[in-house]
């Protein structure tokens, strides 16, 4: 499925999207890898020409319209067109809501978690609909659950979720052969996410002693599962499978989720 296509991921420098990126090459894609860390995205594409794949990196923040124009454009420049777009870029919160100083950070999870997807996607669907191509939005299960200490990342999640729910709607109703396949992972061991959460005072947690839980993902098989269900053209993926069981628990006795979701929380700080 993958061989000789383009395809754009977002948040591509470290963790999740880095690991896309680089399993689409091997598979024989060509990449544009696309985010705010220049030394990163650079990094991540010439491991890929080291390999012999083809990348193109392009730095930039999703939150600006601008630069989400300009990496579709390097990425059609560069590959001829656009196959796949992978909205991958995000960034998470660690603040209980009473005790935030800095309001600035529920904005920036907007900015990022959900408008960058959005901009992104604006400027790649007609590429991708001349080649009846694939959308990937890398959500969160936060997307279909609260969660303590994550309002804002929650919120934001939900915002994707609906969007990308929606458009899918819009794009089967007309016919335009775009599949949209969205992502509900659960936690990851192995990339910067927690390191770089907003704190709540305009900072972001940075290290900490804190580990993940045996619930949380290992970054390859989450990899691993998500290229799997866009070979089988899924609509959404949740990961690991068994929180789907958490989801229809929240729809037949939401109380007693919250009280599952508030103990593995407790877990995690």
């Amino acid at each position: 499925m993958f061989f000789g296509k383009s395809i754009l991921v977002t948040g591509a420098s470290s963790g999740l999207g880095e690991s896309l990126a680089l399993s689409y090459a091997t598979a024989g894609a060509k990449v544009c890898v696309f985010a705010i860390d220049e030394p990163g995205v650079n990094d991540v594409a010439r491991r890929i020409q080291a390999r012999g794949g083809e990348a193109v990196a392009v730095v930039g923040d999703v939150s600006k319209p601008d630069d989400c124009r300009r990496a579709i454009e390097a990425a059609v420049g560069a590959f001829g067109g656009l196959d796949i777009l992978v909205n991958n870029a995000g960034v998470s919160m660690w603040a209980r809501f009473e005790e935030i100083e800095d309001l600035g950070a529920f904005r920036r999870l907007v900015e990022v978690n959900y408008l960058g997807a959005v901009y992104c996607t604006h400027y790649a669907l007609p590429h991708l609909k001349s080649r009846r191509g694939m959308i990937v939005a890398v959500t969160s299960i936060q997307g279909r659950s609260g969660v303590p200490f994550h309002t804002g990342y929650a919120a934001s999640k939900h915002a994707m979720q609906g969007f990308f729910d929606s458009l899918r709607m819009e794009l089967e109703l007309e016919g335009m052969g775009v599949h949209v396949l969205t992502v509900l992972p659960h936690w990851l061991r192995g990339t910067k996410l927690r390191e770089n959460a907003l704190d709540g005072r305009g900072g972001t947690v940075g290290e900490t002693s804190a580990r993940h839980t045996e619930e949380s993902i290992e970054l390859g098989a989450a990899t691993a599962a998500i290229l799997e269900a866009m070979r089988r053209r899924k609509r959404e993926l949740v990961i690991p499978f068994k929180l789907q069981a958490l989801l229809w628990l929240r729809m037949i006795s939401p109380r007693m989720a919250d009280e599952i979701v508030k103990s593995h929380t407790s877990r995690q700080r």
